[in-house]
């Protein structure tokens, strides 16, 4: 090892220097080495899925069919279709479905708690990521639609955390891989801009930043409910990030880039902390767009939309405030609420309280988990109803 290198900004405030502190065994800096390995991998994309692209203007039905029964119910595919699913359908070894269930059943207890630290902490951190954000920007989709884009987000994010639905033809095994060809379509279409700095921005939606969505939807969500008072045991933590590593597998992320346990996840985040979460105008822009977003539930609602849309906005940017640290949150321009942010501190406390008396009390860990599952399910029936979601994500592709 040479020597370690100092925290970066993310790790010097607000909650993940509560992390580093309480939550984080031995020192997790890395040195110049491992940043330049990692490094390696911004310049490379997932042949396996950008092959399909122009594939699919012409064999759509069969991907369909391959997605849902198997590469083994379409009769002569193409090449490089079967080459892609018999990747994806031959299970890594050390895929667990007993810990792939437990994982997603300690997420669901959260119900829709855990949108908070989503949106707040997992998609408002990443715009920290220059790097990544110029595909969201590219695309328009996220600054211009971003309630949609949220709430689509949302919706693939309980698709893959629901227990048993990461099984071959299951909703949240047919999720990643939609989201995995979706990644491809944006990538081709990047690579068609001629205004496209490679040497300033890598190559688009590259490895590393496939592995940082992944960190920020496993190990961020995570550490974002525990301040928010959820608690989980070391073996839920543990096959929460098991659950995820899956996903990455799925979506095409590197072997060397799916951390084993949470030493190699919070060692990972801290190097991607130091090379990738470097914030420019573009992510003041896409956190504007997502306040905005906030907002936009007092719209049509008179007097009382006007209060319901400051709370709102209030909340969310308090969390996000306390999570991502003063001086993020300053240059993101969040806003700044004392009141806000003691309500949260307060409410973390509550939950706190209750989750120590759920430990304790038989029967009740699995009520909850029933009743955030009962919770998410509600909310998919009702954005899917209002937003009128396309499970497909055939409308970016076209976008693309």
């Amino acid at each position: 090892m040479g020597e370690r290198l100092p925290d970066p900004e993310l790790f010097r405030q607000g909650g993940f220097r509560v992390a580093s502190r309480l939550f984080i065994e031995g020192d997790i800096r890395g040195d110049e080495r491992q940043v330049a390995r990692l490094r390696q991998f911004a310049q490379r994309e997932d042949p396996a899925a950008d092959v399909l692209v122009p594939l699919l203007r012409r064999c759509q039905p069969e991907f369909e069919q391959a997605l849902r029964q198997g590469i083994d119910s379409v009769q002569s595919p193409p090449e490089e279709l079967e080459a892609f699913f018999r990747d994806v359908e031959a299970t890594p070894y050390w895929v667990d479905r007993d810990r792939l269930d437990r994982g997603a059943r300690a997420i669901t207890r959260a119900g829709l708690l855990g949108l908070f630290p989503l949106g707040d902490v997992s998609l408002m951190g990443g715009y920290l990521a220059s790097r990544a954000t110029k595909s969201l920007v590219g695309t328009g989709e996220i600054e211009y639609k971003a309630a949609r884009r949220l709430v689509e987000t949302a919706t693939w994010w309980i698709h893959v955390t629901t227990p048993g639905a990461l099984v071959p033809g299951g909703r949240g095994y047919e999720s990643a891989l939609r989201v995995r060809i979706v990644h491809a379509h944006v990538r081709a279409a990047m690579n068609r801009r001629k205004d496209w700095d490679y040497a300033a921005w890598d190559r688009p939606v590259n490895q590393v930043q496939t592995a940082g969505t992944l960190l920020l939807f496993s190990l961020v969500y995570v550490f974002g409910t525990q301040l928010l008072g959820l608690r989980y045991s070391a073996r839920e933590r543990a096959d929460i990030l098991h659950l995820w590593r899956y996903v990455g597998c799925l979506m095409g992320v590197d072997e060397e880039l799916l951390p084993a346990g949470e030493d190699d996840a919070w060692r990972l985040l801290w190097l991607l902390a130091t090379t990738e979460f470097i914030p420019d105008d573009d992510s003041k822009r896409l956190a504007a767009a997502l306040m905005k977003a906030h907002a936009g539930i007092g719209d049509g609602r008179g007097a009382l939309g006007k209060v319901l849309a400051h709370v709102s906005v209030a909340g969310h940017g308090a969390i996000s405030r306390l999570l991502l640290g003063k001086t993020n949150a300053d240059f993101l321009e969040l806003p700044d609420d004392p009141i806000a942010q003691a309500a949260v501190v307060a409410a973390a406390g509550v939950n706190f309280a209750a989750e120590t008396v759920r430990r304790v009390v038989p029967g009740a860990t699995a009520l909850q988990e029933l009743i955030g599952a009962a919770g998410r399910r509600h909310y998919l029936r009702q954005v899917t109803k209002v937003f009128g979601l396309d499970p497909t994500y055939g409308r970016h592709m076209k976008a693309a």
